[in-house]
């Protein structure tokens, strides 16, 4: 497709969008890579595209010349993005490009307190989960787990339920997710929203990088992970005691793997049950996030509240940075 068909084609699409455009309008969004570069360019361009079609003053710190190895750029330019983008007072959000792996790199490199104090609002997914347990950890931070450029904005056929879900969040005050899930447990409790992709806070216990939550709402998703691996990294935490202070874990998708002949009947529901005998701590399915085209805006770090009868479960969320305030 040319440019001038893709422009003519992004335009209902923007128009599709729940888009609050009397505080979305001139909202300016930083593109930047802290991990891995872009796997074709011209998502890149057709991201900025639709951002910039739904009123986004969009500044792209990401050149794709500029890529390194498998990362966007070298660490020290893939860190001086970061900075560089919560410096820029004409900067409200700050999204990544894609997830891969490149974040782990950057940790010791990162200045938190200037990043917190930006008020910046941080979005991504998957690799980006250590830079939202980082703030959250090293400054107190609230971040955002939602879509990134190339994968989201920047898709052949984006999503509009994930880019609402997005929008919706970040220009509301309070976010509410309700899942159909017949035999869940009956609960009623309040705690931080927190978590992101399983391997990534596995990969993250006993650093300063890992957030010391107490009473938390833990959520959780993978891609291509086994569930002998799934459990494996659960246990982990678990023996590391980052389980015993949360009250709940949310699942979400976890999906990509193959099961060979000699599991012998152990399946994703196998290690479930185990692990919800062996954690004693309930543990719900079904959160609409993880590595699958609709997925919902988590705000890492919020105050959350988690409600169950039975049928049906509910999260909502508040106190967190937006653009409503």
């Amino acid at each position: 497709m040319n440019r001038r068909a893709e422009d003519q084609a992004i335009a209902p699409l923007a128009d599709s969008l729940t888009a609050p455009l009397e505080i979305q309008a001139g909202v300016g969004v930083a593109i930047v890579a802290p991990s891995g570069a872009a796997l074709d360019p011209e998502a890149v361009q057709r991201g900025i595209a639709l951002l910039q079609a739904q009123g986004c003053r969009v500044h792209n710190y990401y050149d794709h010349h500029q890529r390194y190895q498998r990362f966007g750029a070298d660490d020290e330019a893939r860190a001086a993005q970061l900075h560089a983008a919560a410096a820029n007072p004409e900067v409200r959000i700050v999204m990544a490009v894609r997830g891969s792996y490149g974040m782990s790199r950057l940790l010791g490199a990162l200045d938190y307190d200037a990043l917190a104090a930006s008020g910046k609002l941080f979005v991504g997914f998957s690799d980006i989960t250590a830079l939202h347990l980082a703030l959250l950890a090293r400054a107190g931070a609230v971040s955002f787990a939602g879509p990134m450029l190339c994968g989201d904005f920047g898709a052949e056929e984006p999503s509009v339920a994930t880019i609402d879900s997005f929008w919706q969040c970040i220009t509301h005050t309070e976010t509410a997710i309700d899942v159909l899930a017949v035999c869940s447990p009956g609960l009623e409790l309040e705690g931080t929203l927190w978590g992101g992709n399983l391997a990534m806070v596995a990969h993250l216990a006993g650093t300063p990088y890992l957030p010391a939550v107490d009473g938390g709402i833990l959520f959780l998703e993978d891609i291509g992970e086994h569930p002998y691996r799934i459990e494996r990294m659960l246990l982990q935490l678990h023996h590391a005691g980052v389980l015993q202070g949360q009250q709940a874990i949310l699942l979400g998708d976890f999906s990509g793997y193959r099961l060979a002949p000699h599991d012998n009947g152990y399946d994703f529901d196998a290690m479930l049950a185990y692990l919800r005998a062996e954690l004693k701590l309930p543990i719900l399915t079904g959160l609409p996030f993880g590595h699958i085209p609709d997925r919902a805006t988590l705000a890492v770090g919020a105050a959350a509240r988690l409600r169950t009868d039975g049928e049906m479960w509910s999260l909502s969320f508040n106190a967190y940075p937006n653009l409503a305030k």
